[in-house]
């Protein structure tokens, strides 16, 4: 029998491990970027046309490569970082595998021009599925500039796979972000398709935040540093009224790498106790500088996961630095003792000649039995207009309280007969034979045949506009109310995206919106149904929640779209409703297809039989 094993040729290995290393567009971008800072740029500019499937572009102006270095980037394991095994534990630079250039010439046509300071020309390889095509001396700027065109044109499979543009924009737009924070005193553009969407000069970390995420974020941050033995921990937490519902804005690097950490995350949870509600989750960006020597970062191919020495110590570290800030800066309650209002002040006596006594005015003639005595009439609040007491006017209807006592006992032992607990049409009165209250702006009593029921008037309402909404959805029949003022809304990079993505469908709804320059749209109108919901914090909240369902749900994008702008639009606990809106509410909520179902799949309705309130009464 004939030897069946045989070592894999080059151009397929490097496919195979481009599988691990390049998932999506977003992925090469991380890698090109990381080897641009790794070469001491000052500028990076990325360049991006069809979401990253035509092109992408990364030119820096770093130290730039040798003819030797420029070709020998392509080979698998060729790397600059490391020399030995023991240099993985001292590196501080990004990359160190020497995958990524491989991998990506393996799947794309990558076009590299390269140029060191010292050298008159520079250098032009052409590299198409790990073949080099061409490589000779070029004029080339001094840096590298680095074109990878058709990702995956050679692995169908795998480019089919591939989301939509805008959806794999918004990766991008991931990628690019963490970077641009870990590196806030590079200089970073980004473009795509001939617009600039970032234009972020050098700064301090607070303007980088500033500038990726909104001028809004100035007034939201808390800056957090401590310095330890151990780690050394800088950057800023969102305030806990700003905090959004997904996790989306939740930065951790170590030594200046993005990483991916529950445990430490949790840290930083556990600080916000009792500031949050649990579903939500508050901003931070957080630098924690610590030996090399005491982490290991070769744990998975995207360098996103650390082990660490004394992980407990680094928790306890972070937990106490970010509640001490949140303190400081006033946003937990404190006490000072220091201040000259404390309680030792206060008790603190004054000297005798400081004392005022207290002055008493009073009427010498004053007589309390000189009064006139009221009448009846006088003290009873509903009496006094009338000249007589006793000539108070009969009420109208005094013939008919005996008819209406003797009506309500009827209808008592009525519902004591009733044995039914479904609730269903029949049993729904009519809106003119109901009895309805609201309890604590919460619920909705309403009164039937076998007892009464209780309807949660915020989940009542979002199930009514659910169903209202997938139905507009497909039918495309949201009616627009215009705007006498139409409304300029920026958002960031990656929510602006979305907004584009998610675009055709939000029309369907009834908003009128179009693009207006750089991640800013302008809202000429809003569903009718939602006139009283400003433009900004409407869409803000709508794009929350998607992304929110879109994390926990398993949902298509319009039952996802409808379920965000149910929860948005619909009233909230707390909301007094008159008489007619109850009744109205009632109504459509047993005209929808599942009355009794949440969009959090909890019941709507619960209802009491009078045999239960008997039970607890004759206990």
């Amino acid at each position: 029998m004939s030897d069946i094993i045989q070592l894999l040729p080059d151009a397929v290995a490097n496919q195979i491990a481009a599988g691990e290393v390049v998932q999506r567009p977003a992925s090469a971008v991380k890698e090109l970027v990381e080897n641009a800072i790794d070469a001491g740029a000052g500028k990076i500019q990325l360049i991006i046309k069809d979401a990253g499937k035509s092109l992408i572009q990364v030119i820096d102006d770093g130290c730039g490569m040798s003819l030797t270095d420029a070709r020998m980037c392509f080979e698998r394991h060729a790397t600059s970082k490391i020399r030995k095994a023991e240099d993985l534990f001292a590196i501080r630079t990004m990359g160190f595998r020497g995958e990524a250039m491989a991998s990506i010439a393996a799947i794309a046509q990558v076009e590299l021009k390269t140029r060191r300071h010292e050298d008159e020309l520079g250098t032009c390889i052409f590299i198409e599925g790990s073949e080099v095509i061409s490589q000779e001396a070029c004029s080339a700027n001094t840096g590298t500039s680095i074109s990878i065109k058709n990702l995956f044109y050679n692995t169908p499979a795998r480019r089919n796979f591939l989301k939509s543009n805008p959806v794999e924009m918004r990766h991008i737009i991931d990628e690019f972000q963490r970077v641009a924070l870990a590196n806030p005193q590079i200089f970073f553009t980004l473009h795509h398709d001939g617009q600039e969407v970032y234009h972020l000069p050098g700064a301090a970390l607070k303007q980088r935040i500033v500038h990726l995420f909104g001028n809004n974020y100035n007034q939201r941050l808390v800056p957090v540093e401590e310095d330890t033995s151990i780690i050394n921990l800088r950057g800023f937490v969102g305030k806990p009224e700003f905090a959004r519902k997904t996790r989306g804005e939740q930065f951790f690097f170590v030594n200046y790498r993005y990483i991916r950490d529950s445990y430490l995350n949790h840290a930083v949870l556990t600080a916000f106790e009792e500031l949050l509600p649990d579903d939500c989750y508050p901003f931070y960006v957080l630098f924690i500088d610590i030996d090399p020597s005491k982490i290991d970062i070769n744990v998975h191919p995207t360098k996103t996961e650390i082990k660490y020495q004394d992980e407990k110590s680094i928790y306890a570290i972070i937990r106490s630095a970010v509640k001490r800030s949140l303190g400081r800066y006033n946003i937990t309650p404190s006490l000072d003792f220091d201040q000259e209002n404390s309680i030792e002040h206060l008790i603190t006596p004054k000297p005798f000649e400081d004392i005022i006594a207290p002055t008493i005015s009073f009427n010498p003639d004053f007589n309390p039995f000189a009064s006139e005595k009221k009448t009846p009439r006088e003290q009873h609040p509903f009496l006094r207009d009338s000249g007589d007491y006793r000539s108070a006017p009969v009420p109208n209807n005094w013939d008919t309280l005996y008819e209406i006592s003797k009506k309500e006992e009827n209808l008592q032992q009525q519902m004591h007969e009733e044995k039914s607990i479904a609730v269903d049409e029949q049993e729904v009165s009519k809106p003119s034979e109901r009895q309805l209250f609201q309890i604590h702006n919460r619920f909705i009593l309403s009164q039937i045949k076998s007892g009464f029921m209780l309807i949660g008037q915020q989940a009542a309402h979002e199930r009514i506009l659910y169903e209202r909404f997938l139905q507009q959805l497909q039918n495309h029949s949201g009616v627009s109310q215009q705007s006498l003022f139409p409304q300029s809304v920026t958002l960031n990079g990656s929510d602006f995206e979305l907004l584009r993505e998610l675009l055709p469908d939000i029309k369907a709804l009834g908003f009128d919106i179009r693009e207006f320059g750089k991640n800013t749209v302008v809202v000429d109108g809003i569903p009718a149904d939602l006139n009283n919901v400003g433009e900004h914090e409407l869409l803000e909240h709508l794009l929350e929640g998607f992304k929110n369902n879109m994390a926990i749900l398993k949902v298509d994008k319009r039952d996802n779209l409808a379920r965000s702008l149910a929860r948005n639009a619909a009233i909230k606990t707390g909301t007094k409703l008159s008489l007619e809106e109850m009744n109205q509410l009632i109504d459509q909520l047993f005209a929808c297809q599942s009355p009794n179902q949440a969009l959090n799949g909890k019941p709507v309705i619960s209802t009491f039989t009078l045999a239960e309130l008997m039970e607890r009464f004759e206990k």
